[in-house]
C-alpha cells in the first residue's frame, strides 16, 4: 500500500465504518475485481473496524485477525515458469497438499473474519486431490473466495464438478499466450486447450443454470514476446466465454532482476516498474500491510507474513492439531517478524525484493476490462 492510498483509506473510513457496521455489507475491489461481503457478523465488523486502526498503527500486537489470507494449497506445480520457484528449484520445501483436516480448523477459526481468501501461492491448486472437500468448506464463510491456476487439468470431469457445486467468486485462469507457442514460452509444459476447454464448458454451465459464480477471469501475463497479442486479447477471452480480462506486468521474487529482466516489454505502459538507464527506479513510500492483515499459510501448515516469503525463512509459527492460529498470529515471535519489517524491512531478504515496493500503485494488475456483467 502506497502511503497516498493509506490516507484516502483511512478518510473513507467513516462511510466504510457505516456500511459495515450498520449494514453487515463491504463493498470494494481487489485487484481490479470487485467485490461485496455480505452477512457480516458482529464480530467480523468490529475485526474490520480494529484493522482500519492498525491501519495506522500498525501494532507489532495487531488489534485484529486477518482481513485477507493467502492459503497455498499444494507446493507442486505441473509447469516449470521461468521465475517462479517452483520452476527455478529455488522452492525448498517438499511437495505436499494441504490436509482437509488442517484446513478446516483453520477455517474455523479465521474464516469468520477474512474478506477474501486466495487459494494458492507456489503450487498449482487445482492438483489439490480433495479440491471439492476444500471448496465446500470455503462456502461456510462469508468471504470472497480467488482460486488462480494454470488451468491445464481444468477440462477433467472431476475439476469442473467441484468448481460447479461449490463455485468460488472468481476462478483466475492464467493465460500467457494467444497460441501454444507463445503461452508455452512462459508457461512451459502449458497447452491452451485444457484451460479453454474448461473455461467454455463452465460458461456453458452458467448460461444453462443461470448461476453468478465464479467469474470467469483470463489474466495475462505481459512479457517481451507476448506484448504483440494485447490488442488481440479482450476479444479472444470474449471469445472464449472469460467475462473480465487482466493485465499484469512481471514481478520480481526473492531472486535478481536478471531471472526476468529479458522478458520485460518493449512497451513501457506494460511494464510493474519504471525503470531509468536499465535499472528499477525505487519508491520509498510504500507501507506493508501484509504482517498485520494479510498472512499466508504454506502447504504444510508454516504461517508466514507474506507469500514472498516461500520458504518459511521467518515463519511465525506453524498450524497443527496442537497450535491454533490465534497462538500464531498474537504470538511474540510474530510481533518480533512485524516489527523488522515495520522498522528495518531490508533484514529479510523477500523485503529487499519485495514485488510490490516499488510498483506505483498496490494493484498487481496494470489495466482490467469487464466484458460481461459481473453479479458477485
Amino acid at each position: 500500500m502506497r502511503t497516498r492510498e493509506r490516507w484516502a483509506y483511512l478518510i473513507r473510513t467513516p462511510k466504510i465504518a457505516l456500511a459495515a457496521v450498520a449494514l453487515g455489507r463491504y463493498s470494494f475491489t481487489y485487484d481490479w475485481m470487485p467485490v461485496t461481503v455480505r452477512g457480516m457478523s458482529c464480530r467480523s465488523r468490529r475485526n474490520l473496524l480494529c484493522a482500519g486502526l492498525n491501519l495506522l498503527y500498525r501494532r507489532a500486537r495487531p488489534w485484529n485477525w486477518p482481513l485477507h489470507m493467502q492459503i497455498e494449497l499444494t507446493s507442486y506445480c505441473n509447469l516449470r515458469c521461468p521465475v517462479c520457484p517452483v520452476g527455478t528449484r529455488d522452492l525448498a520445501r517438499g511437495p505436499v497438499a494441504i490436509d482437509v483436516g488442517r484446513f478446516e480448523s483453520l477455517m474455523s477459526e479465521v474464516g469468520p473474519y477474512l474478506l477474501t481468501l486466495s487459494l494458492w501461492a507456489w503450487g498449482e491448486p487445482l492438483l489439490h486431490p480433495d479440491l471439492d472437500e476444500i471448496l465446500g468448506i470455503t462456502r461456510r464463510y462469508p468471504a470472497a473466495t480467488l482460486l488462480s491456476t494454470n488451468g491445464q487439468n481444468l477440462d477433467q470431469a472431476r475439476i469442473l464438478e467441484a468448481l460447479e457445486k461449490n463455485p468460488p467468486t472468481y476462478l483466475i485462469v492464467a493465460v500467457d499466450g494467444l497460441c501454444d507457442e507463445t503461452n508455452s514460452l512462459y508457461r512451459r509444459g502449458a497447452r491452451l486447450a485444457p484451460l479453454l476447454e474448461g473455461v467454455e464448458a463452465l460458461a456453458d454451465w452458467k448460461r444453462r443454470t443461470g448461476s453468478r459464480l465464479p467469474v470467469l477471469h483470463c489474466r495475462f501475463l505481459a512479457m517481451k514476446h507476448n506484448e504483440h497479442e494485447i490488442p488481440e486479447l479482450r476479444d479472444f477471452a470474449g471469445r472464449h466465454g472469460f467475462e473480465m480480462v487482466s493485465i499484469r506486468g512481471l514481478s520480481i521474487i526473492d531472486s535478481s532482476d536478471e531471472a526476468h529482466t529479458a522478458l520485460l516489454t518493449e512497451d513501457e505502459r506494460w511494464r510493474a516498474y519504471a525503470y531509468r538507464k536499465g535499472l528499477r527506479v525505487r519508491r520509498d513510500d510504500f507501507i506493508c500491510q501484509h504482517p498485520f492483515s494479510f498472512p499466508t499459510v504454506l502447504a504444510d501448515g508454516t504461517v508466514v507474513a507474506c507469500e514472498q516469503d516461500f520458504n518459511g525463512s521467518r515463519a511465525f509459527g506453524s498450524f497443527s492439531s496442537d497450535r491454533s492460529f490465534r497462538s500464531i498470529w498474537f504470538s511474540p515471535e510474530a510481533a518480533a517478524i512485524r516489527r523488522v519489517i515495520r522498522q528495518d524491512p531490508n533484514q529479510f531478504s523477500f523485503c529487499s525484493r519485495c514485488p510490490y515496493v516499488d510498483r506505483e500503485g498496490s494493484s498487481c494488475s496494470l489495466e482490467a476490462y469487464v466484458l460481461r456483467p459481473i453479479r458477485i
